[in-house]
């Protein structure tokens, strides 16, 4: 699949280009959805009293916040492979409004447990994102862009760690009681998601030329023939070995910072004996780092493949994950508050670099089946978090004893990155279209303001 006019430069401040809209609209969509995605897990020490849950049962609630994403993020893939990005986003917006605002009417362990399973398919919402602004940029900055709308969406994470423990507390001021409060705070983030499905579908298209729609007529794009031709580009990236190994890389890196995402608050709350905003504020500043963190990931491996081609890209991924692991058994170790801030701000600087470096890859492996290639490695995202929620959910295990088992793990699987190579031929052919995408006056990972 060829996409025309691709934009060979990020310019910020620039909403007139279509490819502008797609990137700024994109990332504040997934910035919403990490925010009704984690939106309870600040408020989880409350909903733990009224609910009464036990650390099993909360650990139960945060595997199914990310279970159903493996699925959904599967399907959405190949979806947007035949509707667009740009339906796919818009549906997904509106209806996973429905269970954020609705997990306030849950009275019950049982009930709880289904929305934030209803809620976790919102997480698909990464995929199209990689996926519409893969569409937009062109080789020598897709990769600065993809880290930069997936890191200023996975901000979301922190934002949400800071904002709702703030509404709750509003809403305390205003009499209202803490089992009414934390209900009512979920609205919140519902009727934003809404809103932002609306505009998603009114504001941007799926291409730089167009619609699929539009382009399919035109010639310019494939016609989709049916669940054939979405079964035949899903077995192919299926079959590729890179796929599975870029899926236990990003297991160890966003599947790591959802499980950071979703016991964060309740871990420092409990192990350094803080305040509920306190805690929130602290583990706020770990999403906080997608600022900046996961754009580094996109610009390294950008200016990685501007000298060793994509074998640089796969080489930064592999140094990112290393250092990942490496901090995240150092925060495990420490006892001591002002210790334990800074080398969780290094530890989130490496994992979410690694994230940046994984879809700085990923775009290169199978053009002709991209939403399947994002969807299985993105799920892979889901099933290092599944994985990971079973260490913490054992009463047997403390979370720091998870912390540092999970650190280890990071660093033994982080050579999986080293087993995606790429033929001579397809080294030659990225190599001679990053160059002509650089042009006269760009540079790999070209971002500017205007």
């Amino acid at each position: 699949m060829e996409i025309l006019n691709k934009a060979n430069r990020i310019r910020l401040l620039n909403f007139s280009t279509p490819q502008m809209r797609a990137f700024h609209f994109s990332w504040f969509a997934f910035h919403i959805c990490f925010f009704g995605w984690f939106g309870i897990a600040p408020l989880m020490a409350v909903v733990r009293e009224d609910l009464s849950l036990t650390q099993t049962q909360i650990g139960n609630t945060i595997i199914a916040s990310v279970l159903i994403t493996v699925i959904v993020r599967l399907l959405i893939g190949v979806l947007c492979d035949r509707i667009g990005p740009r339906k796919a986003y818009s549906g997904l917006l509106i209806l996973g409004s429905i269970p954020v605002m609705g997990i306030g009417f849950a009275n019950s362990f049982e009930t709880f447990l289904l929305a934030r399973l209803a809620i976790g398919a919102i997480g698909a919402s990464f995929v199209i994102t990689q996926y519409h602004t893969t569409m937009m940029f062109a080789p020598n900055v897709v990769g600065t862009a993809n880290a930069t709308s997936a890191g200023w969406g996975n901000l979301g994470g922190g934002t949400t760690q800071i904002v709702m423990p703030l509404i709750f507390s509003g809403l305390l001021m205003l009499g209202v009681s803490e089992t009414l409060g934390w209900r009512l705070a979920m609205v919140v983030p519902g009727v934003v998601l809404f809103v932002t499905g609306i505009c998603y579908y009114r504001f941007t298209q799926d291409a730089p030329n167009g619609n699929f729609e539009d382009l399919r007529a035109r010639g310019e794009l494939p016609q989709a023939d049916g669940d054939s031709s979405a079964g035949q580009t899903f077995l192919a990236a299926a079959k590729d070995i890179r796929v599975w190994a870029l899926f236990v890389v990003y297991a160890i890196c966003f599947g790591v910072e959802l499980t950071i995402n979703n016991i964060a608050a309740i871990y420092f709350f409990d192990h350094f004996d803080l305040t509920l905003a306190t805690a929130g504020m602290i583990a706020g500043l770990f999403g906080l780092m997608n600022v900046f963190a996961r754009t580094m990931g996109g610009i390294f491996s950008d200016l990685f493949a501007k000298q060793g081609g994509l074998k640089g890209r796969v080489r930064w991924l592999f140094i990112a994950l290393v250092c990942e692991g490496l901090a995240l058994v150092a925060f495990s170790q420490m006892h001591v508050l002002s210790y334990a801030i800074g080398i969780m701000l290094v530890f989130s600087l490496f994992v979410q670099m690694a994230e940046g470096a994984t879809y700085g890859v990923v775009p290169f492996i199978n053009k002709r089946a991209l939403g399947a290639v994002a969807g299985i490695v993105g799920a892979g995202g889901n099933v290092g978090a599944v994985a990971a929620a079973f260490l913490f959910r054992s009463e047997a295990i403390t979370y720091q004893q998870g912390l540092f088992y999970l650190g280890l793990t990071v660093l033994v699987l982080a050579s999986c990155a080293l087993l995606v190579r790429f033929s001579p031929e397809t080294e030659a052919e990225e190599a001679a279209a990053y160059q002509d995408a650089v042009g006269e006056d760009t540079g790999a990972g070209a971002l500017s303001l205007r």
